[in-house]
């Protein structure tokens, strides 16, 4: 994952500035939008993990999982936040729901989270583009 970040360190331009936000995503948000600011989260889909899971937690394969309580907090603030920011926002996010159902407790946790907060923040947008192979498709206009 590190060499991950960093080539996306790498390959972003100059001119741009970053906010580094692994779990406080909507103050982040709220702290740097504006009229004339275009914001790019990159991505939901790590947010998530980073607000459901951190290294000192041990998950069960099995049983219940019981996110921890800033999860709700974040979650509740973030789809607060979107609506009132100035500027323009882009979400980036996967859709993790393609695939195969997985087995585990904790990866099926995982991607049922993940799917409802894609269509929480779809129903917030003005506009919903899916890309596969690097088409854009438009699913909400």
């Amino acid at each position: 994952m590190a060499a991950r970040i960093a080539t996306h360190r790498e390959r972003r331009p100059a001119a741009w500035h970053t906010v580094e936000a692994p779990v406080e995503l909507a103050a982040a948000l709220r702290s740097q939008a504006g009229p004339e600011t275009v914001l790019v989260v990159d991505c939901l889909t790590l947010w998530l993990s980073n607000l459901l899971f951190d290294e000192q937690t041990r998950e069960p394969e099995t049983g219940v999982i019981v996110p921890p309580p800033r999860f709700a907090t974040e979650r509740a603030a973030l789809l607060e936040v979107l609506p009132t920011l100035p500027g323009t926002v882009i979400c980036v996010s996967n859709e993790i729901g393609f695939g195969v159902v997985p087995m585990g407790v904790l990866t099926r946790f995982f991607a049922d989270e993940m799917g409802r907060l894609n269509q929480a923040v779809a129903a917030l947008a003005e506009q919903v583009s899916l890309t596969v192979a690097g088409l854009p498709l438009a699913l909400k206009q």
